[in-house]
């Protein structure tokens, strides 16, 4: 299949180009906060009908979760992916309209964001944590959509037909590994983390929910880092298939088991 020619540029303002990335960001971040206020008035979801935040607390607390995103995904694009470039070149660290963020790094940046937060208000983090993990998945999926449009983080060389030759990766079709990510970690993790919160009530037992989440995301980012090709600059790191994704992925998966483990535990 050919790949479908998107202008990775959505529109310009004069000299200013606004690209479909920075959109989607800014789509997952208020869709997710608008998403989270619906949640938190249902306050029969939550343990002691209490929730973490009010929904206008949460809204307010929109412009932290831009800074913990941005901040904490540049912060790790930069130690884990490229240490020796922005080594020797430390101002291009803050270049981050040129590209390069982490996910894990964003991740990192909001929970801290929203735990200071909620430790400040002295309410209860692990909801707070549940909260994200509801939301998440909408920035997640947008996110992936994006890389697709701008032909990037595409994956392996593949005979299925649903294989696409992208811009600039040469003549043969390869997987397109950002919408694998998009669909696993985006539409299928908000499915089931929603199924839990409104079947299951698993609200009412802080942590679990964002144990879900931190399982479900690193099954699906582990297995879709099989099909995708790494950092050309990284390459693999052992075996001829892992990656640096996979690695920084386990903490993620360990984190979501803990958090399961105790929350059980507590409830019980």
């Amino acid at each position: 299949m050919p790949f479908p020619q998107i202008d990775p540029v959505a529109f310009a303002i004069g000299p200013f180009a606004i690209r479909w990335y920075a959109l989607a960001y800014l789509a997952g971040i208020f869709l997710g906060v608008g998403y989270g206020m619906l949640i938190l008035r249902r306050k029969s979801l939550w343990a002691n009908n209490t929730p973490p935040m009010t929904p206008e607390e949460l809204f307010d607390f929109a412009f932290w979760i831009v800074i913990g995103i941005v901040v904490g995904g540049r912060i790790g694009y930069v130690l884990f992916y490229n240490p020796v470039y922005f080594a020797q070149n430390p101002l291009e660290a803050f270049a981050i309209w040129d590209g390069g963020m982490s996910f894990h790094g964003g991740l990192l940046g909001l929970v801290t964001a929203m735990s200071v937060y909620l430790y400040i208000k002295k309410a209860n983090i692990l909801s707070g944590l549940d909260l994200l993990a509801c939301c998440s998945t909408i920035g997640l999926f947008l996110g992936r959509v994006a890389n697709f449009i701008n032909g990037e983080l595409y994956g392996s060389t593949t005979t299925m037909p649903w294989g696409i030759v992208f811009p600039g990766a040469g003549d043969l079709p390869r997987h397109p590994s950002q919408l694998y990510e998009g669909l696993l970690e985006g539409l299928v993790l908000f499915l089931v983390i929603r199924y839990f919160t409104h079947v299951k009530l698993v609200l009412r037992r802080p942590g679990t929910a964002a144990g879900i989440f931190g399982i479900g995301y690193a099954l699906s980012r582990i297995f879709a880092e099989f099909f995708r090709l790494p950092d050309a600059h990284i390459g693999y790191l052992a075996f001829g298939w892992l990656t640096m994704g996979m690695v920084l992925t386990l903490p993620v998966l360990l984190a979501g088991i803990a958090l399961i483990v105790w929350a059980q535990t507590r409830h019980a």
